[in-house]
């Protein structure tokens, strides 16, 4: 079922390539598709390939430059290089305040931002416009940079702009669902991390714990990584192969604050 493994094209705060290269978690095999809710960066798929998959996540921003890297390779690369043979801090802010008027100029520009933004942050606005300030990095385009590689793997793919509970409400009996909703390893008072104009609440993950038992009693099979919090290990009593995970959380901006910590994966 896989190819040769592929890192991620952006940035993306919770990516999961560092799950399958500490070694604790393996794809099970499956006869139906792959579904992948929150898609964010991809790294599980890139990671793992599979042929038939079903990608979706609530940025619709995100979705759109996956579909572009997927359909429209040639020119997409070409603005890539413009970017970066531009890349200044003035030419930064003068890209992020603009609203580009097609797919392909909106998806050079949403990579464009995450490679040179600080830290690869997603953030946005009251308005709805990315609002992060220009990072350190001066690289725009990697020596390792396949956009090949990547648009191959995605041939074939379903990609949708949706939420979750439509993404699992739709798998069947077979079927295999990815599951990492956005959450902080942090664990403080809150919670939970803002994405976007909205927060993925209590009620979401209900709503997550509920369509994913739906799903399982029809069939299909599921892993999900999440917070390693009491309150999750409460929602998910009864239901699911629950294991701690052991990882070194790397969104911290300095080097100092980054540090161990654990988060919870269920296989059902």
């Amino acid at each position: 079922m896989t190819q040769q493994a592929l890192k991620p094209f952006l940035k993306w705060a919770g990516g999961k390539r560092w799950l399958f290269e500490s070694g604790q978690f393996s794809l099970p095999s499956f006869s139906g598709r792959y579904v992948e809710p929150f898609l964010g960066g991809g790294a599980v798929f890139f990671e793992n390939q599979p042929k038939n998959a079903v990608l979706s996540d609530c940025n619709w921003r995100l979705i759109e430059l996956f579909v572009v890297i997927r359909d429209n390779l040639n020119p997409f690369e070409a603005l890539m290089q413009t970017h970066a043979e531009a890349h200044s801090t003035g030419y930064y802010y003068e890209l992020r305040s603009k609203q580009l008027g097609t797919s392909i100029t909106r998806a050079a520009q949403f990579l464009y931002l995450n490679r040179t933004c600080w830290n690869g942050l997603y953030r946005e606005n009251l308005k709805g416009n990315f609002n992060v300030p220009i990072g350190t990095k001066q690289t725009v385009i990697f020596d390792a940079d396949d956009f090949p590689a990547w648009s191959s793997a995605l041939q074939g793919t379903h990609l949708k702009h949706r939420d979750f509970e439509e993404a699992i409400d739709e798998a069947e009996a077979g079927d295999f669902v990815f599951v990492d909703p956005p959450y902080t390893v942090r664990h403080n008072m809150n919670g939970f991390v803002k994405y976007n104009q909205n927060i993925f609440a209590w009620s979401d993950q209900i709503r997550l714990r509920d369509a994913l038992l739906r799903a399982h009693k029809r069939g299909v099979a599921f892993a999900m990584t999440n917070a390693d919090h009491e309150s999750i290990r409460d929602l998910y009593s009864g239901f699911g192969r629950h294991r701690q995970l052991s990882r070194y959380s790397v969104i911290a901006g300095k080097a100092a604050y980054r540090s161990q910590s654990t988060e919870l994966l269920i296989t059902g």
